[in-house]
């Protein structure tokens, strides 16, 4: 296990410039996950530290030492791609062991070692197929136990889940946590799923335009994201905006919108009367009812129930405003809507630099 760290991290294609700057450190044994939008940077920061790409300004360190100048072998990482990247010709066990048999690694420590890995991975009855004899999860779980094999240093995902099927995702997540836990080797997992990030890593780097927007642990980025942007991206449903001008003291601050309706807002958001914001209301704390701080209320847009929970869009200051409720609610298109949020629950950002107040 190891380290990495990067140190003011730059790409640059000719004179565009993709990666502006990028400085992270990350803890032995710690999963780390990149997400964000596509065209963000994020496999590309991935195949800086794996050797792929070069890097043109900044240093990238594995367990304390600069690796610029390292090819990908000399850097003792092991990538899992979406692609799977298996030998078609060769059975399940020979593609796990191959790597192994190209360093000169004695059959009987090869034969070990797959035996091993096939054991954490539930493959032991596929050794002998050949990889169209398998299913995408089964191919999945070759590769990641092909990386496991070589016992490297860190471990590198570039969206191993992203060619499977809802169900078998939800699968592989929790056999990829579950082996981050039995071998507890670093791990650099990219990918433009929240949930996955979120499910999965230790701590999430939100990366936008080349940038970090903010790294923090999964609940740190869902309860107080740095901006728009991470507020936006980090939650599922989506976090609704409204926008609005600030009103009343600093004792029991308030926000208009647009229609008139004024939101309640906590004491401690740092807002000043008369200053334009954007407020953040997550689906999920939008209450059926009168009961919290602030009412809520509009016509019924669009109903989509999911089982235990319905999501309502409504109409609210002329924008469609989504809220979680339970799945029994007897909502209806075109109905009136009424429900209401707790002070504590809107989030507050401002209006021209996009940063939480």
């Amino acid at each position: 296990m190891a380290s990495v760290e990067l140190r003011d991290v730059r790409k640059a294609y000719g004179s565009l410039e993709v990666i502006h700057g990028v400085s992270l450190a990350i803890e032995d044994g710690e999963f780390i996950a990149l997400v964000g939008p596509s065209g963000c940077g994020k496999s590309t920061l991935l195949r800086m530290i794996a050797g792929l790409e070069d890097i043109s300004a900044g240093e990238v360190l594995i367990a304390g030492s600069v690796v610029n100048s390292m090819t990908p072998r000399e850097r003792n990482i092991a990538m899992v791609f979406q692609s799977y990247a298996l030998y078609p010709h060769m059975t399940v066990a020979e593609n796990m062991g191959f790597n192994l048999k190209l360093s000169g690694v004695p059959k009987p420590e090869i034969e070990k070692r797959v035996a091993e890995a096939a054991r954490m991975l539930a493959l032991g009855d596929l050794l002998g197929r050949k990889p169209s004899q398998l299913s995408g999860g089964q191919r999945q779980r070759v590769a990641m136990g092909r990386a496991v094999v070589r016992d490297p240093a860190v471990f590198l995902f570039d969206e191993p889940l992203s060619n499977l099927d809802a169900k078998l995702r939800v699968q592989m997540r929790t056999e990829i946590k579950t082996l981050h836990q039995n071998v507890g080797t670093t791990s650099v997992y990219v990918t433009h799923d929240q949930i996955e990030a979120m499910t999965l890593a230790d701590r999430i780097v939100v990366l936008n335009g080349g940038r970090i927007e903010q790294v923090g642990t999964p609940l740190d980025l869902y309860r107080t994201p740095s901006n728009l942007f991470v507020a936006g991206f980090i939650g599922s449903p989506a976090m609704n905006f409204l926008e609005a001008e600030v009103e009343g003291g600093s004792e029991r601050p308030a926000a208009r919108l647009k229609d008139g309706t004024v939101v309640q807002l906590d004491s401690a958001r740092k807002v000043k009367p008369g200053q334009a914001v954007k407020l953040g209301i997550r689906p999920e704390h939008i209450n059926v009812g009168t009961a919290g701080d602030t009412v809520l209320s509009g016509q019924t847009l669009v109903v989509e129930p999911t089982g235990a929970q319905t999501h309502v869009v409504f109409t609210l200051s002329g924008e469609p405003v989504t809220a979680v409720v339970d799945g029994a609610f007897p909502a209806r298109h075109g109905a009136p809507f009424e429900a209401s949020v707790a002070a504590g629950q809107v989030y507050v950002f401002d209006q021209a630099s996009g940063q939480s107040l």
